[in-house]
Order: structure tokens, then sequence, then C-alpha cells
């Protein structure tokens, strides 16, 4: 009798079992991006017009009469992450880290501290880049940027940056989602699509790096939601690539624009605001995309839009949610004509829109 010794099946190897090792995917990935990640503080002067404290007596204020505020200066101060994207020096974070600072400073892990230079941002995605000049050729780490159109749901997601003051801090998740829109969100006036993740991300993370297994950089985080635990967002690093060397020149980045306030409608929506003997108005018992408002002086207002029209149709192609109306008109370029197909009552309308920059309207 011959004994057959049966070898066990061979399995590969996860990150997680890994992470049994001498060092783990964590560590590994940290170690790549982790030079390139900053801290950045902020200063910004502010004037408030403040009355002295004697003059709020009833009894002084009617002897003397009203007496002007007097204008005093505070100092606010702000703090954010950031990371280093090329060797001239130029950083990519969140517009709202930096925006409207008088003084920025940049510091490396290695301790070493920069003033920087705003050089472009935009409120509407929320990113920015600032540069530092280091006084030397090709000394600066740089994150390696990563492609985050290919991430899915359930891959690993890591988040380094200086939150709550706490330099060089790193969290571990995955991501929970993808696509996720700005709106639903609760983050009114910005145009992205976030990634959503449950590393952990705190005030001090914002513009700091969401990075994957490798060590490549997949977001910018961004945002969390105060009434939740878990949940936070990072704006997708091939957004920040469309934009991050206009910012780095400091060209104003263009918006399309149609000037409308819009909600989802369906016919269960509409069938419920038609049984309210208060209701507004009449509403079509269709799917699409209600006109909440048209803003004056738009695209939309030139086109004849109104409250209480249902888009339904954009460019020959049904519609059915507010996001994916908004998606059409960011594709769009500025200047160029969407098809509108629109339920008015019980009449079907088809109007033309052109788009608009944002900012000349918002001016």
């Amino acid at each position: 009798m011959f004994a057959t010794a049966i070898a066990p099946p061979a399995y590969a190897q996860s990150p997680a079992a890994e992470a049994i090792g001498s060092e783990s995917f964590v560590a590994a990935a940290v170690r790549q991006v982790g030079p390139a990640v900053v801290r950045i503080d902020t200063e910004k002067t502010i004037t408030r017009q403040a009355r002295d404290p004697l003059y709020e007596d009833p009894f002084l204020r009617d002897f003397f009469g009203a007496m002007p505020r007097q204008p005093q200066e505070e100092l606010l101060r702000g703090q954010g992450s950031g990371f280093i994207i090329d060797n001239t020096g130029n950083i990519l974070t969140n517009a709202h880290v930096v925006n409207g600072a008088d003084r920025v400073v940049v510091t490396l892990k290695d301790g070493r501290s920069f003033d920087a230079i705003v050089e472009g941002f935009d409120e509407v995605t929320d990113l920015a880049v600032v540069k530092i000049d280091d006084g030397e050729d090709d000394v600066l780490p740089v994150a390696t940027l990563g492609d985050s159109d290919r991430i899915e749901v359930g891959d690993w997601a890591i988040a380094v940056g200086n939150p709550l003051g706490l330099d060089n801090t790193v969290t571990l998740g995955i991501v929970s989602t993808l696509k996720r829109t700005s709106s639903s969100v609760g983050i009114p006036g910005k145009r992205l699509e976030f990634i959503q993740t449950d590393a952990a991300i705190n005030p001090g993370n914002s513009g700091g790096p969401l990075v994957n297994q490798r060590g490549e950089v997949i977001g910018i985080n961004t945002a969390i939601r105060a009434d939740a635990m878990g949940i936070g967002f990072a704006i997708p690093i091939n957004k920040a690539k469309e934009i991050k060397d206009m910012l780095a020149r400091g060209e104003t980045v263009a918006h399309p624009y149609i000037g409308v306030q819009i909600a989802n409608l369906t016919p269960e929506q509409a069938k419920i605001n038609n049984a309210d003997i208060n209701s507004g108005m009449y509403l079509p018992e269709v799917y699409g995309v209600l006109v909440i408002r048209v803003l004056e002086g738009t695209p939309a207002a030139d086109a004849g839009l109104r409250r209480g029209d249902v888009i339904v149709q954009v460019n020959g192609t049904s519609i059915r949610s507010a996001d994916g109306l908004q998606v059409k008109v960011e594709n769009t370029p500025i200047g160029d004509a969407l098809e509108l197909k629109i339920q008015r009552g019980d009449r079907l309308q088809t109007v033309q829109v052109k788009t608009a920059e944002l900012h000349e309207q918002a001016e």
C-alpha cells in the first residue's frame, strides 16, 4: 500500500491575509503617499463693527445718543490637508480650505514649512491648487494619481490627512458607494458625484487624499455629514484631473447653466399634490423633472420655461431625475442648445434652451 499525500488547495492571498505578514498593505500604501500629504494652515483677517460696552447702558445711550460702532479686526485660523501633485510644488486641496485666506502655510511631513500661493480655485467643484517653492529642483515628494473610474464598491479606501489638528493620521475603510450626488448629500451649490466611504473623515481631513491599496490617490476627502456616523465623501480624482491644470494657471472653470431650480416628480407625488385642495398648482401625473423656480434673466427664462413645467425629455431622451438633467446640462458646451420637451398642464411643448456660463449668471 502506498500513502498518497494530498496537498491543500492553493488560495490567492487577500490584502487582509497579507496584513499578517511583515507589513500590511495599508502600511505600504501610506509609505508611498504619506510624504506627499501636507497640512494647510490658513489665516484670514475680518473686520467687525463693535460698540464700547460702556454705551450699552440705556442711561448713557440716552444721554450721549447713538454711538457709532468701532471697527475691530479679528484673526480667523483654519486648517486642512492637501497633497503634492508635481515636482514644481503644486498642491491639490479643497477650495473651502483656502478660499478667502490672507495667508496660507503648507507644512510637509518632514517638518518643512512654506508660505503658499493660491493659484486657482473653483467653488462649484470645491477644488483648489496652491503652490509652494522649496528653492530646489525635483526634491518634493509627489503623490501618484490613480483612476477613479476603475474603482468599485467594496474596494479598500484609506484616508490620509490631519483631522482635528492630529497630523499624519490614517484611517481605513471601503468604498461604500459611487456617484453619490451633491444634492443627495445635502451640499447645495456643488456639481459633484462623490465617492462615499466609511473610512473616518473628520474636520481637518478636507483636501487630503483618499487612496487605494496601492497608494494611488482615488479621491479628495471633502465632506462629512454631521447627522451620520461612519460616512464620508470624497471628490473623484478624475474630476480633479480634468481641471487641475486650469486651476494652476489661474483660469476660470466654465460651468454650463440654464437657470432653474428643479426636483424629481413621479405620478404618485403628482397625485398626492393634486388631491390637496390647498395645493398651489396642478401637476401632470407623469415621470419627469419639475421646475420649481425659474431665475430671472437666465436662459430658462428667455426660453419661456415656467414654474410647474415638467421636463420629460432632453434631446429626445426621457429624463426622470433632477440629477440626470443636471448632468445633461453640465455636459453641454456653453452656448449650445438643449431641446427640452415639457408637459405644461395637459399639453406637451418643445423649447430650445441655450446654456450660459454659471459665473456670469451669478454676478
